[in-house]
């Protein structure tokens, strides 16, 4: 399952995580198709807008399963508030299941307020 994961300020924009998600996307392999978008439990509602406009299942992950994960990125600001490395990176990860691993690091949003990073693996 392929996974695109989300962290954002609570001022992103629809816009914001549309742009995350396209820069994450110009990374990815061409024949690679998204099944799920996946953030935080709460920023489903940031989300929601977005997940709906491409169909897409929407996956809550919790603060639990982000520390859980180990992402490339070691943003500082995200160790502070969510104490893990990267919210985008942990979230794909964690909601594309079993033997994950990051297909495109986290990728920023242009205005910096929404980052996307895409996993795949088995759901458990």
């Amino acid at each position: 399952m392929i996974v695109a994961g989300f962290g954002c300020r609570s001022v992103a924009t629809a816009a914001a995580l549309h742009g995350a998600l396209l820069a994450a996307q110009a990374r990815l392999p061409g024949n690679a198709r998204l099944a799920a978008l996946a953030a935080p439990a709460d920023r489903l509602a940031q989300l929601a807008p977005l997940a709906a406009a491409l169909r897409l299942p929407l996956i809550a992950v919790e603060e639990h399963a982000l520390r859980e994960q180990q992402t490339v990125t070691q943003s500082a600001r995200c160790l502070s508030t969510r104490a893990c490395g990267s919210v985008a990176e942990a979230a794909a990860l964690s909601a594309a299941g079993a033997g994950a691993r990051l297909l495109v690091t986290r990728q920023l949003s242009p205005d910096r307020t929404a980052t996307c990073a895409i996993a795949i693996g088995e759901l458990a």
